[in-house]
């Protein structure tokens, strides 16, 4: 029993094979999918995989790097959208100031768009930051003050202390393949150490594929291969990691429960 909670399903390099991607993941024991929604023309696609596939839910989000392009996506639109049966969380949203394809005060208003809409709706955030730790943590902790949200940190990259800032609001932390990178140690070190009951696992496919899969399309069946690596370095049962993780992904993203 293993959920992938972020993975891009409706990306080229999964899209063109879905049925395939879908059955090496059931094979390998993937009983959920969390399919994420990163620009506005991609909703009723991602929507149209979670109708179609009992394992598979969607969210309704715009990606930071597509911030500039989607000012009309506001608060009201999400929800709006956000009330279908199989929708389960908003985002992926948050700030990216690696590469700074949206302006910059641009992503944080629409960031700010995304988490009210947590608050209207009820359902979880999932948080992009990349190169953005003090405005993340800013904007997380100010709009908690203003009424509590639920969420994640998918992917995580950053440091121990936004971790424990992160874990303080009650956010839970998601960890992908690059865990399983050679030179991934700063982030193995806050892994080993995240709380059981805070954290997810993902794959971000069809990006990051950890070891043995490096330089292949990454697929929700690899998922399995980064718990099997995070169990080592943790020093937990695989299939007690696997089934805590699990638990948690459907208690975070409670709407997947029915």
């Amino acid at each position: 029993m293993l959920a992938d909670s972020h993975c891009h399903l409706n990306y080229e390099g999964l899209v063109d094979d879905q049925p395939g991607v879908l059955a090496r993941a059931r094979a390998r024991g993937v009983s959920a999918m969390l399919n994420i929604a990163t620009r506005e023309r991609e909703w009723d696609a991602v929507i149209a995989t979670a109708e179609r596939e009992p394992d598979v839910w969607a969210t309704v989000g715009i990606h930071p790097h597509e911030a500039d392009q989607h000012p009309h996506v506001d608060t009201a639109r999400l929800v709006e959208r956000a009330r279908h049966p199989r929708v389960v969380g908003i985002g992926e949203s948050g700030l990216d100031y690696h590469y700074d394809h949206s302006d910059r005060a641009r992503q944080r208003d629409s960031f700010r768009a995304h988490i009210a809409a947590c608050r209207q709706s009820g359902l979880p955030l999932i948080v992009h930051t990349r190169d953005a730790e003090e405005d993340t943590a800013e904007i997380l902790a100010d709009e908690m003050g203003k009424g509590a949200y639920r969420g994640v940190i998918h992917c995580f990259t950053a440091s121990g202390e936004f971790a424990d800032k992160a874990l303080a609001l009650g956010l839970y932390i998601s960890i992908s393949g690059i865990v399983t990178f050679k030179n991934a140690t700063a982030l193995q070190a806050v892994a080993a150490r995240l709380p059981i009951d805070r954290l997810l696992i993902e794959t971000d496919a069809p990006f990051l594929a950890p070891v043995p899969h490096r330089g292949k399309p990454g697929e929700p069946a690899f998922v399995a291969d980064t718990l099997a690596f995070l169990a080592r370095l943790r020093g937990d049962d695989a299939a007690t990691l696997a089934e805590r993780t699990a638990a948690n992904f459907h208690r975070l993203f409670d709407k997947t429960k029915g």
